[in-house]
């Protein structure tokens, strides 16, 4: 942190205050009252607490708020004046985040924070405008009045918003994240259905396909199969509008996923990742085409076709190992990712052990939040690897790490890998860390 940024953070929380129209003493009592609406009194009187926000706002030696203090304010900014929540960029809220980060705050921090508060926000039943800023609000009203209006600036607001909600997947409950997509779900739908700009038509269907293949996400996450299939109709359509076949594969893909779990069989999901491998094979993104590939063994190895789920998986490692210095979407498909593909090959057609390593490499390298999701997918195909190699007790160590995960998220494929490796575990019902763990499963998923 250097003293002209932290003068910036400084200013900003002062301009923040002084908008709410509040003074040194003011802004004291509301941060009092914060404290003891959330049920955390502080143990400091209002002159003590003044004192403390006028050494945040100091325009010559300002500090960073400790992080109880960033909490309440936090709480403080994310209902605007008219007492509506906010958190989306050009709120206060926002605002407040980047005045942390220039007195110094981390990004994980920031995070944490941030994510806290959408938490918050779904759990109280808050509104469903919350990612979408006061600003893109009423650009939004303007666009439905007037088509005519809709700019690069509310589609980048848009998009932001969308991916505001998928980076919030694996820390929040799937429940509220489609709360918080119910908004742009609509608001997608208004404007393709009116002339837009065409212009802008393409990027209207870019924000549209991405929005509705996360929703149709959520929708199969909370066990509504029919509004998913929806949704990820809508999002095909979308995609294959937009002019660029990578794009159409990535929701085919997302839907066999989805499909894998929701319907008898394999066929119906070979369908759809036989329509992404050949999209992908298109061009645009040669991630794209090994993420493709990828499942494409995964769906050959659970038929038990192991030629094809090696041949599959083979083109999968040749396309992630090839140049993507210009590919559009290389955050979207990694090495950890593989790692967990081959590993599922491995189980189903090959080596447990070899499985085995393929999923150790694979979680351990899938840390972030946005990855617990997956990571909890991939441990729990990792116990079944241990059961067949006859540690079953060794199993069930990963599989009680694994239930927090799908109990928090609501994951759905999380918990259908769990019952699965909990049935291979009967022949040990016997044992006591079998009955452990299936104590936890019916405490945690009732089932």
């Amino acid at each position: 942190m250097n003293a002209h940024a932290s003068s910036i953070g400084a200013a900003t929380l002062k301009r923040l205050r002084v908008a709410r129209g509040l003074s040194l003493a003011g802004m004291a009592r509301a941060l009092l009252a914060t404290a003891a609406r959330l049920g955390q009194p502080l143990d400091s009187t209002a002159e003590s607490v003044q004192r403390s926000v006028a050494r945040w706002e100091s325009s010559k030696s300002p500090i960073l708020p400790g992080e109880r203090y960033q909490l309440l304010l936090a709480h403080l900014y994310a209902r605007g004046a008219d007492g509506q929540t906010s958190l989306g960029a050009g709120s206060d809220f926002a605002e407040l985040l980047d005045a942390f980060a220039y007195l110094g705050e981390s990004e994980r921090q920031l995070e944490e924070l941030r994510t806290l508060l959408v938490r918050v926000t779904t759990a109280e039943g808050g509104e469903m405008l919350a990612l979408l800023g006061p600003s893109t609000q009423v650009a939004l009203s303007a666009a439905f009045a007037d088509p005519a209006r809709l700019d690069e600036g509310l589609l980048a607001a848009m998009r932001a918003a969308v991916g505001d909600v998928n980076g919030q997947v694996g820390s929040v409950p799937f429940v509220r994240l489609q709360l918080l997509l119910a908004p742009i779900i609509e608001s997608c739908r208004r404007l393709l259905q009116a002339p837009v700009p065409d212009a802008l038509a393409a990027d209207l269907q870019t924000v549209a396909a991405h929005a509705y293949a996360l929703a149709g996400r959520c929708a199969f996450e909370t066990r509504d199969d029919e509004a998913s299939r929806a949704l990820y109709t809508a999002a095909t359509d979308a995609a294959g509008r937009i002019g660029a076949p990578w794009r159409r594969a990535t929701v085919h893909m997302s839907h066999a996923l989805v499909t894998l779990y929701s319907t008898p069989g394999l066929d119906a999901a070979k369908t759809l990742v036989d329509a992404a491998v050949h999209d992908a094979r298109a061009g645009g993104s040669v991630t794209i085409r090994a993420r493709a590939h990828a499942l494409q063994a995964e769906i050959a190895a659970r038929a038990g076709a192991q030629k094809q789920a090696r041949a599959a998986l083979a083109l999968a490692w040749y396309d992630l190992d090839s140049d993507r210095a210009d590919d559009p979407a290389t955050s979207s498909f990694s090495l950890a990712h593989l790692r967990g593909f081959e590993g599922v090959t491995s189980l189903y057609v090959g080596d447990p052990a070899q499985a085995h390593d393929c999923f150790t490499r694979s979680a351990g390298a899938l840390r972030s939040p946005r990855e617990r999701v997956q990571r909890a997918i991939v441990s729990t195909d990792q116990a079944l690897a241990r059961i067949r190699l006859g540690d079953p007790q060794a199993a069930v160590d990963l599989l009680h790490e694994c239930v927090d995960a799908a109990a928090e998220t609501g994951g759905r494929v999380a918990s259908i890998r769990l019952r699965r490796a909990r049935r291979a575990l009967r022949p040990w019902r016997g044992e006591d860390f079998f009955a452990d763990l299936d104590d936890r499963l019916f405490e945690s998923l009732g089932a």
